[in-house]
């Protein structure tokens, strides 16, 4: 007799609400569902435990999936990601056990935009203006220099990794007039043609560009891909926008290009540890502007990313391919 037992699926958010009520009748036509708080999986432990039960799990970009936890995985079909991080799921693990990898690449004009907020804040001073009024005072004028900032206009922004964040922002840039320069592995010469955007050596970037923004992957060959070296290279008037993934920079290194000016300033949404430490002297500094990994943090974008996630899992389980493959 032929089972008419559905596909259990595990979904780990960060909030409730996080999946709608139409996106969750949409998975259940298809498969039983389970609802966990992320939080709960901050030991490994209970990760192990539950994992073998499921042939789909849908998870936020702090569930370890590592080789162990893949091994115990055997019903396994699909690991979906909010998101389109993947550094915490063992790729090459999941393609040895016939396990899909998927992402949620829908998320780039929500992170350009915060880009954006996070240039626009960090080159005006905002932060410290809007500290500065929040406390009671108003500037006179010989105090106007505390929070003289610089113009965005006309200047030169570097951008490392041209993939689709990193492209998208290159387009937006143009209306602001820019010079604009990338690097990355691989040469995009129609976006060359299309943009202007010029193809350098890091190092000639960093020292060029008056604005540097990080859209790679995390890798073994991007971790502390910007560090002391590179920062020292940067103009001492450059400001560093990192919203990929945070051991891309070296933290310890920043905070010293901080707090010397080696650099003038920074904008953060991303962190070599995720929650940051309360301890961390990022917190402390007065040039940089520092957001709670908010990339894609807007009701659109949440929405488009997990309607993606469901739908790759979905048509796994059915035995298609889905929308948007990691793995083949």
């Amino acid at each position: 007799m032929v089972s008419l037992r559905k596909p259990r699926v595990l979904i780990t958010v960060e909030s409730e609400g996080q999946v709608s009520r139409e996106e969750m009748r949409h998975l259940q036509e298809v498969a039983e569902v389970e609802v966990v708080k992320s939080s709960t999986f901050s030991r490994k432990d209970e990760l192990l435990r539950i994992i073998g039960d499921y042939e789909g799990a849908i998870i936020t970009s702090n569930i370890p999936f590592d080789r162990e936890v893949i091994a115990k995985a055997e019903k396994l079909k699909v690991v979906s990601r909010f998101g389109v991080g993947y550094d915490r799921i063992d790729v090459k693990a999941a393609v040895e056990q016939d396990v899909y990898v998927t992402n949620t690449p829908v998320l780039s004009e929500t992170v350009v935009e915060l880009v954006f907020g996070l240039l626009f804040a960090a080159a005006r001073n905002i932060s410290k203006a809007d500290a500065y009024l929040k406390g009671g005072k108003w500037m006179v004028r010989e105090e106007r220099i505390k929070f003289t900032g610089v113009d965005f206009f006309g200047k030169t922004l570097g951008i490392v990794g041209l993939g689709r964040v990193g492209s998208l922002l290159a387009r937006r840039a143009r209306s602001f007039d820019m010079t604009l320069l990338y690097n990355d592995i691989v040469r995009y010469r129609a976006l060359e043609e299309e943009l202007g955007i010029q193809l350098l050596p890091l190092d000639e970037l960093l020292s060029r560009s008056d604005f540097i923004s990080i859209h790679t992957p995390l890798t073994e060959e991007t971790r502390e891909l910007i560090g002391e070296k590179e920062l020292k290279t940067m103009k001492p008037s450059a400001i560093l926008i990192n919203t990929s993934r945070g051991p891309v920079v070296d933290e310890a290194a920043l905070v010293t290009a901080l707090t010397e000016g080696w650099i003038a300033g920074a904008g953060l949404d991303v962190y070599e540890n995720e929650p940051i430490h309360p301890d961390s002297p990022l917190l402390t500094l007065g040039n940089v502007v520092l957001t709670p990994h908010l990339g894609a943090g807007t009701r659109e974008c949440n929405e488009r990313v997990v309607s993606a996630a469901v739908e790759n899992t979905i048509r796994v389980l059915k035995g298609e391919k889905p929308l948007y493959p990691v793995t083949s």
